[in-house]
Formats: structure tokens, C-alpha cells, sequence
């Protein structure tokens, strides 16, 4: 069986969430789980990392681009907060690369595509969350 993998996106509605419908193709190997967010800078980090937690094999913040966001420092508070993140990842066995924060502009719907096809990439190249695996693992020792 191919894994397909499983992606999360949190995403602030004043920016990417406009033009998410432009996203990956329905035979696209990844599956994106997108959260609105009154703001990237709302973000939670107990968020991201239930996320993981729950078998996500990427997870990524988008926000609007700092010049233009409208709660002006929600980006830069979007990417202060996911920095820890970044080091809690690396302490649990979690590649950091898993985690990914994009500035998108509300009239940047092609680029979503463009994003898709990145964290498509990312998953395949990093492979399944090894949390997730585990996790199976003790399950099927359980059964």
C-alpha cells in the first residue's frame, strides 16, 4: 500500500485561506487538513504538536506576509512562537523539517499550488511521521 501522506496546515484567513481551493490535486500523494486561524500569530504550539501527536508527517503555519498582515506583528508572533517548536521537534525524534511557516499573500492563490507540490515533496522525502509509527506499532502489539 502507498502512503498517503498526511498533512496539516494552519492557516490564517485573511491571507491563504482565500485562495486555498487552489491546492493539490485530488490524486496528489499527500492529504492537507486545513484549520482556519483568526491569525498565523494566534497560533498554538500545544496545536502543532498534537498534530504530530495525531500522525501528521507535516504541519505548516501560513501567514500573511509581514508587511501586509492586518494584525501588524501576527506573522513575526506566528514564527517567534513556532521557533520553539522547531527545538521541542528536534527533542522528540521529529525532524524539524516537518514543520514549515509560509508568508502568503491574500492574492497569491497560484502559489498555494506551488506550496502543495513543496510539502508533497517534503513528505516523500522525509516519510511517514515515525510517531505515527510507533504508534501503530504498540497497537498491533496490543491486538
Amino acid at each position: 500500500m502507498i502512503h498517503k501522506g498526511k498533512v496539516v496546515g494552519f492557516v490564517c484567513k485573511f491571507c491563504a485561506l482565500l485562495n486555498f481551493d487552489l491546492g493539490p490535486a485530488p490524486e496528489a500523494a499527500i492529504h492537507i487538513e486545513v484549520v482556519e486561524l483568526p491569525c498565523a500569530g494566534r497560533i498554538d504550539s500545544r496545536a502543532v504538536l498534537t498534530a504530530f501527536e495525531h500522525g501528521a508527517d507535516a504541519v505548516f503555519v501560513m501567514g500573511c506576509p509581514t508587511h501586509e498582515c492586518m494584525n501588524i506583528n501576527g506573522s513575526r508572533r506566528a514564527e517567534q512562537r513556532l521557533l520553539r517548536v522547531w527545538e521541542i521537534l528536534g527533542s522528540v525524534g521529529l525532524n524539524r523539517n516537518r514543520l514549515v511557516f509560509y508568508p502568503v499573500s491574500g492574492t497569491e492563490g497560484p502559489h498555494l499550488s506551488q506550496i502543495a507540490r513543496e510539502l508533497e515533496e517534503r513528505v516523500v522525502q522525509l516519510g511517514p511521521n515515525p510517531l505515527r509509527l510507533r504508534r501503530q506499532g504498540k497497537e498491533l502489539q496490543e491486538q
